[in-house]
């Protein structure tokens, strides 16, 4: 007779996920043309209080080079950045259980209201950074801005080629 491997139950790996608030606050202006959405801000991010802050997310320096600029470096810069193109930022996502910033391990989402964010600006094209985030944004917000999403890859370190 062979002896079986225990198997975890789903009350162990539940317990492997924290439960997140997203605090950041939406980047938005009413002269504001294009959102780009992520999931949930990581770890790194919610430290920093602010978007992409983990230095090996790629998002900064991207769209940085899109628009022939310098690397932005401050929080100030990267909000001017947006403010002077036009651009807002946000997660689809306004609490989650997660583990770390793996986005496969989001459980029990809680959407934020994008439609309401954008009602008083100008957006009229929204990005998804990743499949997570156009998962969520598909299942959770399309229907209420009325704007079908395009989703770009993420530009997550752990996408990282």
């Amino acid at each position: 007779m062979t002896a079986k491997t225990p198997q975890p139950a789903n009350d162990a790996v539940k317990t492997a996920l924290t439960h997140v608030e997203n605090t950041l606050d939406p980047i938005i202006f009413p002269d504001s043309r294009v959102l780009l959405l992520g999931s949930m801000p990581s770890p790194k991010s919610r430290e920093i209080g602010f978007y992409f802050g983990n230095p090996q997310n790629r998002f900064w320096r991207v769209v940085a080079a899109l628009y022939g600029e310098k690397p932005l470096k401050s929080i100030p810069e990267k909000i001017d950045f947006c403010k002077r193109h036009h651009l807002a930022l946000c997660d689809v996502l306004k609490a989650c259980d997660i583990k770390g910033a793996s986005d496969a391990s989001i459980a029990n989402p809680v959407p934020h209201n994008i439609g309401a964010l954008i009602q008083d600006s100008s957006i009229c094209a929204i990005f998804t950074l990743g499949g997570t985030a156009t998962k969520f944004y598909k299942r959770y917000t399309e229907q209420q801005t009325g704007i079908p999403a395009r989703q770009l890859p993420s530009t997550s370190p752990a996408n990282a080629r």
